[in-house]
């Protein structure tokens, strides 16, 4: 059996998306240019599991791949990467590192995880840009100096729930357009993954998010920077995207 299978179309995917990175994270993207470019990766992921045969896609090895938070605290991006990993079919979960610090872990086929992690990048370059610009704004400004670490969170808290609802939509489109191919391939990697994760005999549970103190004003703020982009219109309402994963032993590193 191959190690894994159309190593050449997966070479080709992930030189696309370093292109991607190379335009919008390493130059500081806006969420305009960070959800453009899902868009544009989520085409060539589609592309890359239609020219992959079922066999294929079955005999391709389940691996992890892990995102850095570098904080030991929750981050804005707790509340969007459970809408990431459903955009890419695979599961996630956090864990902590060695230094105590927390992480995401992605786990799926290869060119799964490889892509949420590339859009998780993305994301967080996104979030950081616009605090930015947001910090320039009279809105802002308006913000007493103690209440600024607390606009800052609200306003990112917002922009992240923006963007998942977004993920949400396009993966809803996808999904769509996907089954007129007449295989049902979110189904059958769903199955492998699923399959996969249970021979690692993880102990995850589930971490309802706890109630946050917000600005509304900063929320709404960082809600109207994405939500004034219209991405794929004419997608049904998307759903709530689900909770995050939390490994309770986090020493375990096998996948």
């Amino acid at each position: 059996m191959d190690e894994r299978p159309n190593i050449a179309a997966l070479d080709k995917l992930k030189t696309r998306i370093q292109a991607l990175r190379a335009k919008t994270i390493d130059n500081g993207c806006t969420e305009d240019e960070a959800m453009s470019a899902a868009a544009k990766v989520a085409e060539l992921l589609d592309r890359y599991d239609l020219s992959l045969t079922d066999v294929e896609i079955r005999e391709a090895p389940c691996e992890r791949r892990e995102f850095e938070t570098h904080r030991k605290k929750r981050i804005p991006l707790d509340d969007c990467i459970g809408a990431v990993a459903n955009f890419c079919d695979c599961r996630v979960w956090r864990e902590k590192n060695p230094a105590g610090e927390s992480r995401y872990v992605f786990f799926g086929l290869r060119s799964d995880i490889e892509v949420a992690h590339y859009l998780t990048e993305l994301i967080d370059a996104a979030v950081r840009a616009e605090q930015g610009r947001y910090k320039t704004t009279p809105g802002y400004l308006r913000f007493r100096h103690q209440e600024r670490h607390l606009a800052n969170s609200s306003f990112a808290l917002g922009m992240v729930a923006s963007i998942a609802d977004k993920l949400t939509a396009m993966k809803a489109g996808r999904d769509k357009v996907n089954s007129g191919s007449g295989r049902a391939l979110v189904v059958l990697k769903a199955a492998i993954v699923d399959e996969e994760l249970e021979k690692l005999d993880l102990k995850l549970r589930v971490r309802r998010g706890a109630s946050r103190m917000v600005s509304m004003t900063a929320y709404e703020a960082g809600g109207l920077a994405g939500a004034s982009l219209a991405i794929n219109p004419g997608i049904g309402e998307p759903s709530r995207p689900g909770a995050v994963r939390e490994a309770r032993n986090s020493s375990r590193d096998d996948a």
